[in-house]
């Protein structure tokens, strides 16, 4: 069962970043260059999914989106690093001392 949820996230983060490329495609010329950030909200977006998988890189996305507005001075904003994998100890199968 673990294996198919990670399996379904991995489809649900690649199937968001195709959408964020048609969108690049499609959407963006017709919007123009208007992004106050740097990267672009959809480059950060592409990039936060990448990092953090859907669910905090679609929150961190939900984040920026909501900070691009006339009254936002815009600005450097790049996504925060991913944690550092904790790395479970091994198991010390060396008897206890007597």
């Amino acid at each position: 069962m673990n294996h198919r949820l990670k399996t379904r996230g991995k489809q649900v983060k690649w199937l968001a970043i195709k959408l964020i490329h048609f969108y690049r495609l499609v959407a963006s010329p017709w919007v123009g260059n208007q992004c106050r950030f740097y990267p672009t909200c959809s480059r950060y977006a592409e990039d936060a999914l990448k990092t953090h998988g859907f669910c905090k890189g679609g929150y961190l996305t939900l984040r920026r989106l909501i900070k691009c507005h006339p009254w936002h001075p815009g600005g450097l904003d790049h996504v925060p690093p991913a944690p550092p994998k904790s790395k479970t100890p091994a198991v010390d199968e060396t008897p206890p001392p007597q």
